[in-house]
């Protein structure tokens, strides 16, 4: 079918003020394409979210230069070109990877330590400040209808009044609960690992144990993460299974965690915990990632393991991708079948790259067998002893390659 022209069409509704509803708006405003964006948190309480991720891998911060957000989110965040694997069974040092190797791959050859409510902080700003784009805070999304030729979003707005928001395609970047995945009646595939996460963060300074700002560390019994934060003051947050039959309240009391904390790492006196969540780790891809103007990106798309900062980049990716695809879309260049492209692509790596990766990095830090166990370590050594395999690992682990090879898939 031919491209048809389309003049001035009706904005894109996107759903929901994360990283990844924000990169998409700001990228499509970029670009002249009105957008509203409807979130359900008001300007009173957006910014008492829960930490969550923020390892920001260099195909990543690619994408944020490319809206003007890198440059308000380096001051904010701690570059780390350098991360770690440890044995916690012997305590030592696996493996150290440079980034340094990626410098004729990528304008940022490291990660960015800048937590997610830090993005989507100087992120709304920009987009409360952009003329092109309406940004609806304390707003409900309820459901929505689409037509061959537009779509309508139901929603409760901030005076608790009913209304209706025209606009030509709605985007789901709400999270896994999704009301548009849901909708659109798509099933969320895979499963959910039965034990749940720990997170604990503490203002303490490991740097002078030999840990650089990125580790992962093994263990057959307890493996764990330790990534650290920008403060002030400056936080570490340490990862670490648990198990799925203890209560929730007895894990984090904070005479268990500070038990939990000087397990793994002995000293005197007590941590300074700064705080402490609980959550269920998911790995599941939706069947389809459109129906019609509707469109899923991010974790309404996919959910995955933190291990190795894959879940938010991979949502980002997923903005930028589509936002592409929408932009020759309303301008008349491309039909529909360019949304198709983006579900090919995106839903390609989604399973191929980030699923397949998270699942691996997990069982390679919770291994139990000790022949597996030192055939892993032993090729993490080998890997990051020779500059071409180190290179070849962290163009995958920064998701260089995966954006390399969406742009394959026709």
């Amino acid at each position: 079918m031919a491209p048809t022209k389309v003049t001035e069409p009706e904005p894109v509704i996107v759903i929901g003020a994360g990283p990844v509803g924000l990169c998409l708006t700001l990228a499509l405003a970029q670009a002249e394409i009105s957008v509203v964006l409807i979130e359900t948190l008001s300007h009173d309480n957006f910014l008492d979210q829960v930490p969550r991720a923020g390892s920001n891998h260099p195909a990543t911060l690619e994408l944020f230069d490319r809206i003007g957000l890198y440059e308000k989110l380096e001051p904010r965040g701690i570059i780390a070109p350098k991360f770690h694997y440890w044995d916690r069974q012997e305590g030592s040092l696996i493996a150290e990877f440079d980034h340094a190797v990626l410098k004729n791959d990528t304008k940022f050859p490291f990660v960015l330590q800048c937590e997610r409510i830090k993005i989507v902080e100087e992120a709304l700003k920009m987009a409360e400040a952009n003329s092109l784009i309406s940004v609806r805070m304390g707003t409900t999304f309820t459901g929505f209808k689409q037509s061959a030729d537009g779509v309508t979003a139901q929603v409760t707005n901030a005076d608790g009044e009913v209304e209706t928001i025209a606009g030509s395609y709605i985007v789901s970047a709400e999270g896994a609960r999704s009301i548009v995945r849901k909708t659109i009646d798509v099933e969320f595939e895979g499963f959910t690992y039965p034990e749940r996460t720990l997170n604990i963060e503490v203002a303490y300074d490991f740097t002078k144990h030999g840990y650089t700002e990125r580790n992962y560390i093994s263990d057959p019994v307890e493996y764990s993460n330790l990534f650290h934060w920008k403060g002030p003051p400056d936080r570490w947050r340490v990862h670490f299974p648990t198990d799925p039959n203890e209560d929730e309240g007895a894990l984090t009391r904070p005479e268990t965690m500070q038990a939990r904390l000087k397990r793994f790492l002995p000293i005197d006196g007590d941590f300074e915990i700064c705080g402490s969540n609980l959550y269920a780790v998911h790995q599941r891809v939706a069947k389809k990632f459109r129906k019609g103007r509707a469109i899923l990106a991010g974790d309404s798309a996919h959910v995955n393991s933190p291990i190795g900062g894959m879940g938010l980049n991979s949502g980002v990716h997923d903005a930028f991708n589509l936002s592409e695809k929408l932009v020759r879309i309303l301008r008349g260049e491309a039909d529909e079948t360019e949304l198709d492209r983006y579900e090919r692509q995106r839903r390609h790596i989604a399973v191929k790259h980030t699923q397949t990766q998270t699942i691996r990095n997990k069982r390679l830090l919770e291994e139990r067998d000790p022949v597996v166990r030192k055939r892993n370590h032993d090729e993490l050594r080998r890997s990051a002893g020779d500059p071409e395999e180190a290179r070849k690992f962290l163009l995958r682990a920064s998701l260089i390659d995966s954006i390399r090879e969406a742009e394959q898939i026709a």
